[in-house]
């Protein structure tokens, strides 16, 4: 697969809608900015304000709803609600973000967990492979939740 990505940090970063545009795809990437995407992920209020109207019809838009507590009022796009930020305060602490990758993974299929378990363990440090299996649980748990 062909992967770009795209962060966009500014005055945001501390405390507003810090995002990064990333994609995925079997053909050349010409341009990493992701204007309307089909795949939105948030982790918090300001930011499921700022692009939530951004998302193509028949998007897939998940949700930390831990940190995300609104009612999604479009009726166009799947949403999955997964309280990431709880979830983690299980044995997976700082680990909600993988959490929610594990449910886009489960969503989109965009790769299995064979493939991203020994992409985690890849990029980990020699220092840190003992995070590796809480990241490999956390995305497990992602991709079983059904909240």
């Amino acid at each position: 697969k062909e992967v770009s990505w795209l962060p966009s940090y500014g005055p945001e970063m501390r405390g507003g809608t810090a995002n990064c545009s990333v994609c995925i795809s079997s053909d050349p990437i010409c341009s990493p900015l992701v204007v309307t995407p089909n795949v939105f992920v948030a982790m918090n209020g300001p930011s499921y304000d700022k692009f939530i109207d951004s998302v193509v019809p028949g998007g897939i838009v998940i949700l930390d709803s831990t940190l995300v507590e609104r009612e999604v009022k479009r009726d166009d796009i799947t949403v999955c609600l997964v309280p990431a930020t709880k979830l983690a305060e299980h044995g997976l602490k700082g680990l909600a973000n993988i959490i929610l990758i594990g449910k886009l993974m489960e969503q989109t299929g965009f790769c299995n967990l064979d493939t991203m378990s020994k992409a985690i363990a890849k990029v980990v440090p020699a220092r840190k492979q003992h995070l590796v299996p809480k990241n490999v649980e956390a995305i497990e748990l992602g991709m079983n939740y059904k909240g």
